[in-house]
């Protein structure tokens, strides 16, 4: 199972939300550069990054913040928040990162989204975040009536690198990820399936990779200390006898 540790930028700096809420906001760095380096050096081999603002307001801010991080580290980074037409796909490519994460443009615009990713294969990522089951749009302040199943099944077949699945209600909260929703997912699709939302010990690690999640996102947890990112991977990689319990 892949690790991607999250940097998710506000304003140019490094925040975390508590479950998306841009009024719970805590700023852990100024130079999210820095940060994507300090993770390299814990022996990540890929990056998941968030332009918050870009999320909320439909297309990218934090370009300059990416950019610096892509300069600082040679590994496999993608980028999700506000990227909602073509020109924005094919422009932030071309800054160098790996693959983008599209949300709300493939529930509101599924037709679009197919042909984006058969134009662009196996470079998009399909992001759903879930509240209660229910995909949520617009930087999660909009929930709709399509279950996150549904959504993902509408896309079967298309080149799509993977599914970050995000449960709204763990996010941030530092309580544990939603297994049972996660195994749910990666068993109703044949795309990989990425683990988002609340991972927080070494064991919310080895439960993902046990209920057969292709990756997991861990933010908050590195930034609170409650988790190391070199013990996590190695647990992601199957060698159970790094972790103690």
């Amino acid at each position: 199972m892949q690790v991607w540790p999250a940097i998710d930028l506000r304003g140019g700096k490094c925040v975390r939300l508590r479950q998306g809420d841009y009024q719970q906001e805590t700023v852990f760095a100024q130079e999210p550069a820095v940060v994507a380096r300090e993770f390299v050096a814990a022996g990540a081999k890929h990056l998941h990054i968030v332009d918050l603002e870009g999320a909320r307001e439909g297309l990218p801010v934090n370009l300059p913040s990416v950019q610096d991080i892509l300069e600082a580290v040679d590994i496999e980074c993608e980028l999700g928040g506000g990227i909602r037409d073509e020109q924005s796909v094919q422009e932030i490519l071309d800054f160098g990162l790996s693959r983008l994460v599209i949300g709300t443009s493939a529930l509101t615009d599924p037709e679009w989204f197919r042909e984006a990713c058969r134009k662009f294969p196996n470079r998009l990522v399909l992001g759903i975040d879930a509240r209660d089951g229910r995909a949520a749009t617009d930087g999660w302040l909009n929930t709709s009536e399509v279950s996150a199943i549904d959504l993902a099944r509408q896309f079967a077949g298309e080149p799509l690198a993977a599914i970050i699945y995000t449960d709204i209600a763990t996010d941030g909260m530092l309580a544990g990820p939603n297994v049972r929703a996660m195994a749910e997912m990666q068993a109703a699709v044949d795309f990989p399936v990425v683990a988002s939302g609340g991972v927080t010990t070494i064991e919310d690690v080895a439960k993902l990779a046990s209920a057969g999640l292709a990756g997991c996102i861990i933010g908050r947890a590195l930034y609170e200390g409650t988790l190391s990112l070199s013990e996590a991977i190695r647990v992601a990689a199957g060698e159970r006898n790094a972790h103690s319990n």
